[in-house]
This record gives structure tokens, C-alpha cells and sequence, in this order.
């Protein structure tokens, strides 16, 4: 009887549960439909006001499918009518309070600023606070000093991530904030990756494990983290054993090797994710102009400020822009603009340097990174596959502000220590393999309005200044949306603004993601005769945009392949690029091309420095330089790179001594610096000569004491002391005597000795001070 009560009881209570479930999913369902049906109109509203070429269709609502663009069906050989942007001189003019044209557009003395906003700075935050004003409806300009991504925005690790490390302080240090943060990084990632599917990816990430307690420890760290993105989390965190953690990273040292953990992270292409943000705001109705500097502050009878004096840097013509509200987003160079607006003012910047090296693809496997969460020194290192090379990084130390940092040698030198204490001894960490090597400055934050303003922000930072001018700093690449979201609603707080729409940005794809698919570089090889690898990465650099890229390239001359002349050798960057950036996306100068449209400068400095002749070439025809301006940009060119890590030149480098020296089919001085062989042709056969004629015996030996005198024969100046070293740590087969590999092994080592003494003055190179160089001003 008590168990025929028993079990009704649970049927009962099964059927309650059931019930309730039941209703609590129904009321789930319709308002997640209600939702649906909001963001759809707000879509729709949104997509609306945009020029009809720049949509491709419209989705359907009915398909529960949130995006605000579908993607282009694959019957289709190519996209639609592409939307072109207004030209430089069409933004200007607009800028100016004109027509396209130019014409002057009258206006009443009552009448209301031309603009709601106007945002100085064109790194992340200042584009993305551009696209998200836009696309709420509200009539928004912004200006920058120098190119989209010139700051740190540029040189980051190029990493989508939550923050490993700052999930490790939130646990030991019981730290709300840092939990907090890392919450908002993991559900900005997965926005990041849907709304940019061509500039980033899923990368997994190794953490190798050397101890066995590590490996508890390891195993519930990458699961919180997985834990802790939900149902946006990218794939799960899995152990790997000691076999098959060295199959899928083969370069990591063997002993004492337990095992891995591997947890997932996304990775992108900063520059041109920051050059596609801006596009976007453009085609929502963004006025955006790239070099165009602020030169003061404009305020109205109360002290408000309410514009800004603008300079065109490429011109020297000067205008003002008023706007009912203007916002600082120059990131290091917040300060510089907070004192324009009051002298008196505190700085809040307290920058940090990040020095990241580019190394061969040999370092690492092509799809999967590693972190050293606890170097020597307590910091966390990242080691990743990035557009066929490596990046190894990063620092984080006191600096000052400058305009294009010098990565420092100790922090060089630094990282290359670090290296080596995970990569097998088989694997020779070389000064000489060092592709480039840069510097980005991190703005650390402080809140002036927080009770303590000495303690630095964990997150990022918005403060409006008693005229009003609000200020957004801090963060990093991967909140930048939800950072412009936040400065936008305050910015709409503070100047009674009124938007058509709430925030959209996270249903918003970025333009080049519209008609992207992961096969669409097959049919760019169909059409046009690429190689795979440059077909690949136009596919990925510019996502549907990639056809006007191909339709721009110039014969080759070639049966295979029929278009696509590379502007270096060794990485996938065509002629086509230049034309393009030139053409639709306001490449104005050298450095803008070879530093942010491609990224040559940031995978190897000496590539870069070979293509500049080239590039030149193309940058002239489509502009009209004359000579003296060719020789102006190569110069400048020369100076960005000596930034990225190109040793300094014995003598001035020349446009003219350049393009000779192409002509005639010379090396260049620095080629061997960045040649990912030791020896040069020419190096190896004067060895071979000398050592033939010292081994008189011809037995394939010579006498120790014979290499000072091979020494003074090729010039080389170099210490007995540090040849000593070099012998003492070799093993040699005859006491007293070397055979030719032998010999060789001896140069390699004085010649990275050399390098190093070469890379060690580049810390005496001057810097330029903060009042000559400004982000956004």
C-alpha cells in the first residue's frame, strides 16, 4: 500500500514538474521570440538607411536566424555589386560642412552642430564607438592623427581571448573585478568571431605541463575557463598525453615532459579588423577621416566643448567641426587631448610596453599555440602561428609615450631566453631568425573619479570632464565593442542625444563577412588564376572584398599563375593590394600600405624594406607622387622599420640606391640580417676557399690555432674570450683540430655574437617626445 501511494505521489509530482517546466519554456519561448522580434525590427530599421549596393539580402526572421546579413548562397560565382566608400576627398568635403562634391551647404547661425559626435582617434575604440553611434542613427565624424591601427591597436598579441592569467588572479585573490572582466572578454570573443568570420579564428592553445601536480591544477583552470564563456564557449578544454602533445607541438622540449593541456581561444588580424570597423561605420554614415589631426579644442561661452580645430596632415588645410559632444578615444595618447581641453589636469595614462618578436614558421606548428604561464620572472608568454610566421610575446614593463616605440634588445633578448627554456635543445634559438620585432604601449588606466585615482583600472575607464569631454581608455582589443557601446551611452547620457535604435554592434558584420565562406578562395582560383596560397589569403584578409582585390591584379606573363605579382617572394601579398588599399580604404602613405593594409612591416621587416621600391611604384601611379614626394615616403618608410626591428643602415638607404641595387640584382646590406639561412652564398664559398688553403695536409682538418688567423683574413673583429666559449661548448672529435662543419658551427656562433652587438645600439636610437606624436591628435 505505501508503495502504490509512493509511486503515485512521484507520478504526481513528476507531472507537476513536467507542467511547470512546461509553462516556465512556453514563457521562455515567447519572450525569446518577443526578443527575436525586437532585434529583427531594430535590424531591419538599421539596414534600412544603409545604400542599397552595400546589402546583399535581408534575413529572414521566420528562419530564427540572428544575423543582420545572411551570407551569400553558394550558387552564386560571386557577390553582388559591391559597396564602393566615398573617396578621401568626398569625406574631407563632408568633414568640412560640404557636399560630396564640394559644394558649400548653407546653414543657419540657430541651426544645430552638422554632427552629434565627434571622436578623435582611429584605433578600435574610436572606430568601434563610430560604427556603434552610426548605426543607433545618430550623425557621427571622427578624425585621426595618423592611419587606422598606427597605435597599439596595431601591435597587439593579435589574440581574442578572456584572460587565462586574470581568471588565475580572480581564483587566488578572491578578486570580483578580474572575474568580472574575464565574463565580459569570453562573451565579447564569441560576438568578435561572429561578426568578423574571415579576420579570425579558433585557435587552440597548449599548456605543456612538466610536473605532475600541474596537471590538477592545469585540468581545472582550462575548464573554468571553458566553464565560464557557457554556452559561447569555443570547444572544450582536453588533456593531451606526454606522445601525443610532442605529435602535435614537435619542436617542445621532451624532458620531463607529463602531458598537455589544451583549452581555445580566438586569434585575428588587428590592423585590418580595425581598417574593416571603420569601413562599416563609413557605409552605416560615418564621416571618418585617417590623417587628420586636432589642433584645439573648440568650447562654447560656458566653457563646453563642442568641436574641435582639424588639420589634414597630408594638406595643411584647416577647418573646424562642431558637434554637440566630442569624445577622447586615443588610447597612450589620452592625456595629450585631456590637456588641450584643461592644462591643469592630471595625467590617468600610466603606459606599459609589450615587445613581441616574429620568428620563422619552424618555431611552431601552424595551428596550434602554446603559453608559458609562469616564466622566469612571473609573467605569461604566448607563443602563436600568425599569417605563416610566429609570434612570440609579450613584455610588460614601465615606458614612456612615444609615437612607433623601439622594441627594446633586453626584452628581445628576453623573450628568446624564454623560448628556449620550452623548445627542444635540438632547435637553436638564434638572434638572426628574428623576422621583426615591435613595441606596442599598453594605456593602463586610472579613474580620476574613482575615491583612490592612484590605483589603476582593471577594465577600462570612462570619465567626462567638468567641459564635458568625455574620455575612454583602458581595456583591450577584445572588449573594444562593448567599450564603444558604454562610451555611447554615456555619450548619449551626458549630451541628450537622441537615437533612432538601442545598440546593435553585436548583430552588425563587418564588412567583408557578408559573402565570405571558407571554400571561397576555390572559385577565386577558378576565375582569376591565383595561387593557393595568395587565393587563401585574400580569402581571409578581405572576405568577399577579395574579388575586387583579384579583379585589380596584373598579369604575371606566366601560364601558372595567370594573375598575382607578389610584392615579396616569400609571403602572399600581390600588387592588387596596393591598388585597392589606395582605392577603398584610404591608404595614403607608404607605411600605411606595408604597416596596416598588409602586414610585410610586422612579419618581416626585411621583406618590407625589399617591396618598397615596388610599392612605390604602384602608390604613384594611382596618386600622382613626384619624385621628391617618392623619396619623402621611402624615407619615412625606412624610419617606421627601423621601428619593427631593422638593424640601422652603415649608410643613409636610398630610394635611387634602391631601386639600382633591384635593378642590378644586388643584396641589400640588411638581407643578412633577416636570411633564414646562417651563411650567405658568398659567405660559404670565401669560407670553403679559406679553409682549403689552411689545410695543407688535405685531410679535412685544420688547427685550432688557425681560426684567429681565418678571422683576420675575413675581418671579422671578435674577442678570443668569446671564441674560447664557442670551442669550449663544442665536442670535438681531435683535440686541437676542426673539420669543416665544425669550422662553420665556430662562425655561426661569432656571428650571432655580432648580431647581437648590431642589435644593442639600436637602444641608443633618439625617440620621438609625446608632444610631436599623438594617437588621434
Amino acid at each position: 500500500m505505501w508503495s502504490i501511494l509512493t509511486r503515485k505521489r512521484l507520478a504526481y509530482t513528476s507531472l507537476a514538474s513536467l507542467a511547470t517546466g512546461g509553462i516556465s519554456y512556453y514563457q521562455y519561448s515567447s519572450s525569446a521570440r518577443k526578443r527575436r522580434d525586437e532585434q529583427q525590427h531594430l535590424i531591419r530599421t538599421y539596414l534600412s538607411r544603409l545604400a542599397p549596393e552595400f546589402l546583399i539580402t535581408e534575413v529572414n526572421a521566420d528562419a530564427g536566424n540572428n544575423n543582420s546579413f545572411a551570407y551569400l548562397e553558394s550558387t552564386y560565382d560571386r557577390p553582388h555589386t559591391l559597396w564602393t566608400p566615398p573617396s578621401r576627398k568626398e569625406i574631407i568635403s563632408l568633414l568640412q560642412g560640404k557636399s560630396k562634391d564640394g559644394t558649400p551647404i548653407a546653414h543657419n547661425k540657430d541651426e544645430s552642430p552638422p554632427f552629434d559626435l565627434l571622436i578623435v582617434g582611429g584605433g578600435a575604440t574610436g572606430t568601434g564607438a563610430a560604427l556603434d553611434a552610426a548605426t543607433r542613427g545618430l550623425k557621427v565624424a571622427l578624425v585621426e592623427r595618423d592611419d587606422f591601427a598606427a597605435g597599439t591597436s596595431s601591435r597587439s598579441t593579435k589574440l581574442v581571448h578572456g584572460g587565462v592569467r586574470y581568471l588565475e588572479k580572480a581564483f587566488w585573490e578572491l578578486d570580483y573585478e578580474q572575474y568580472k572582466l574575464v565574463r565580459e572578454a569570453l562573451h565579447e570573443r564569441a560576438t568578435f568571431l561572429h561578426i568578423a568570420p574571415h579576420l579570425s579564428i579558433h585557435l587552440p592553445i597548449m599548456l605543456p605541463i612538466y610536473k605532475w601536480w600541474q596537471l590538477g591544477y592545469y585540468w581545472v583552470g582550462s575548464k573554468a575557463y571553458s566553464f565560464l564563456a557557457g554556452k559561447e564557449n569555443v570547444e572544450s578544454s582536453y588533456f593531451l598525453t606526454r606522445s601525443k602533445a610532442l605529435e602535435a607541438f614537435p619542436m617542445l622540449k621532451k624532458d620531463k615532459l607529463v602531458g598537455a593541456m589544451i583549452y581555445y581561444d580566438g586569434q585575428h588580424n588587428d590592423a585590418r579588423m580595425n581598417v574593416a570597423i571603420a569601413l562599416t561605420a563609413i557605409a552605416s554614415g560615418a564621416v571618418i577621416a585617417n590623417h587628420t589631426e586636432v589642433i584645439e579644442l573648440l568650447k562654447d561661452k560656458n566653457g563646453i566643448v563642442n568641436g574641435a580645430r582639424v588639420r589634414d596632415t597630408l594638406t595643411g588645410d584647416e577647418w573646424d567641426v562642431k558637434a554637440k559632444g566630442v569624445i577622447n578615444a586615443t588610447g597612450p595618447f589620452t592625456d595629450a587631448l585631456r590637456f588641450m581641453d584643461n592644462p591643469k589636469t592630471e595625467n590617468i595614462v600610466a603606459p606599459s610596453s609589450g615587445v613581441h618578436v616574429v620568428l620563422p614558421n619552424y618555431y611552431s606548428p601552424g595551428n596550434m599555440g602554446l603559453v608559458d604561464p609562469a616564466t622566469s620572472d612571473g609573467r605569461v608568454i604566448f607563443f602563436l602561428p600568425w599569417q605563416g610566421n610566429t609570434i612570440a610575446g609579450t613584455t610588460d614593463s614601465p615606458t614612456e609615450v612615444t609615437y612607433n616605440p623601439m622594441p627594446k634588445e633586453e626584452e628581445v633578448q628576453w623573450i628568446l631566453d624564454e623560448i628556449r627554456r620550452y623548445l627542444s635543445l635540438e632547435i637553436k634559438v638564434r638572434r638572426g631568425d628574428v623576422l621583426a620585432a615591435w613595441s606596442g604601449i599598453r594605456p593602463l588606466v586610472r579613474d580620476p573619479s574613482a575615491k583612490n585615482s592612484a590605483d589603476l583600472v582593471r577594465n577600462h575607464m570612462i570619465h567626462v570632464s567638468d567641459s564635458k569631454l568625455i574620455t575612454v581608455a583602458g581595456g583591450k582589443w577584445t572588449t573594444y565593442r562593448a567599450m564603444a557601446e558604454e562610451a555611447i551611452d554615456k555619450a548619449i547620457e551626458v549630451f541628450e542625444l537622441k537615437p533612432h535604435n538601442p545598440c546593435i554592434t553585436r548583430h552588425v558584420k563587418l564588412i567583408g563577412s557578408h559573402g565570405y565562406s571558407k571554400t571561397m578562395f576555390i572559385k577565386l582560383i577558378q576565375q582569376f588564376g591565383l595561387e593557393t596560397e595568395i587565393a587563401q589569403h585574400l580569402t581571409n584578409s578581405y572576405g568577399d572584398r577579395a574579388w575586387a582585390v583579384a579583379a585589380l591584379a596584373q598579369p604575371t606573363g606566366k601560364r601558372w599563375p595567370v594573375f598575382g605579382k607578389r610584392l615579396s617572394p616569400f609571403y602572399p601579398y600581390v600588387d592588387s593590394e596596393v591598388r585597392y588599399a589606395v582605392r577603398r580604404e584610404y591608404a595614403c602613405t607608404l607605411v600605411d600600405v606595408i604597416a596596416r593594409r598588409t602586414r610585410l612591416a610586422f612579419l618581416n621587416a626585411q621583406a618590407a624594406l625589399d617591396s618598397l621600391p615596388l610599392i612605390v611604384d604602384i602608390m604613384t601611379e594611382e596618386l600622382g607622387w613626384s619624385e621628391q614626394r617618392q623619396s619623402k615616403e621611402y624615407e619615412q618608410a625606412i624610419d617606421f622599420l627601423l621601428t619593427m626591428g631593422l638593424p640601422p643602415p652603415k649608410e643613409k638607404l636610398t630610394l635611387d640606391k634602391a631601386k639600382t641595387a633591384l635593378q642590378a640584382g644586388q643584396r641589400p646590406e640588411h638581407h643578412a640580417f633577416y636570411s633564414r639561412s646562417r651563411f650567405q652564398p658568398e659567405e660559404l664559398a670565401s669560407f670553403q676557399k679559406i679553409y682549403a688553403d689552411l689545410d695543407v695536409k688535405g685531410d679535412g682538418y685544420i688547427q685550432v690555432d688557425d681560426i684567429a688567423e681565418i678571422l683576420g683574413l675575413l675581418g671579422y673583429s671578435v674577442h678570443v674570450n668569446d671564441v674560447n666559449a664557442i670551442l669550449d661548448g663544442m665536442k670535438l672529435d681531435r683535440a686541437g683540430a676542426i673539420e669543416f662543419e665544425e669550422f662553420l658551427e665556430v662562425m655561426s656562433g661569432i656571428k650571432e655574437i655580432q648580431l647581437q652587438t648590431s642589435y644593442a645600439k639600436m637602444l641608443d636610437q633618439p625617440r620621438i617626445p609625446i608632444e610631436r606624436a599623438s594617437g588621434g591628435i
